[in-house]
């Protein structure tokens, strides 16, 4: 697909995708401040490992990770000690960053690959992934900096009804039970839907069927003839 594919270990997102699951899970079935903090972490780990084979300066990759180490170090302390509006704008901003920083490596690394493999749709349905995380935060600092209820008719605002609404906007779902009250969000949210409209319409379609592409032009070998050369079993 591009110059300076990536070929074995430099083209895994299986276990990118399995800690992102995780994270997904994590934080839709708790809202507590340990789950937080464990969401963060988990998002750090996906960093680093689409950070792993990114095609950056050593110098460069080695600064992104120690800011991203010790920016996520911070942002947990500091919700730790503090559970005021600020604290949580702070922090969901600087989550919603690094979600985003994520899904460039992530796409810059798919797009790279010079073959469509099991791996590149693993690594799409990644960045999708970390799309609808993103957002998520985003949608939570509006909430936390704003001063006003990000959603309308009063619905309650949290990790899980954030990623929820998310979700279902990035999917263009629309259930309609949580719609953005503010101006903002719903700004937001449009551009949410417009951003998974494209990169289903694009990336992953377009990795899906080169992938099928690969698969006519290379069908399994066939098994190889009989030892007698005539395919009978030998008396």
């Amino acid at each position: 697909m591009g110059a300076g594919g990536q070929t074995g270990r430099q083209a895994r997102f299986g276990l990118l995708l399995a800690t992102l699951v995780v994270a997904y899970l994590i934080s839709a079935l708790t809202s507590d401040q340990a789950g937080r903090a464990v969401q963060v972490v988990l998002f750090v780990v996906a960093a680093l490992l689409g950070l792993r084979r990114a095609s950056l300066p050593r110098r460069l990759k080695a600064l992104v990770i120690w800011v991203a180490l010790g920016g996520s170090v911070a942002v947990v302390t500091m919700t730790a000690l503090s559970s005021g509006a600020v604290a949580r704008g702070a922090a969901s901003i600087w989550t919603g960053m690094l979600l985003l920083l994520t899904v460039v490596i992530i796409v810059e690394r798919v797009l790279r690959l010079d073959t469509v493999t099991l791996q590149s749709i693993y690594g799409a349905l990644s960045a999708y992934l970390v799309i609808g995380l993103m957002f998520a935060s985003f949608f939570a600092a509006t909430d936390s900096v704003s001063g006003a209820d990000f959603f309308a008719n009063g619905e309650p605002a949290n990790t899980q009804t954030f990623q929820y609404f998310s979700f279902t906007t990035l999917t263009t779902l629309g259930y309609g039970d949580f719609t953005a009250g503010g101006g903002f969000g719903r700004a937001v949210a449009v551009l949410e839907a417009l951003t998974g409209q494209v990169f289903l319409a694009t990336l992953v379609a377009r990795l899906v069927s080169a992938y099928r592409g690969t698969a006519r032009r290379n069908p399994p070998p066939e098994d190889p003839p009989a030892a007698n050369g005539e395919g009978k079993t030998p008396r």
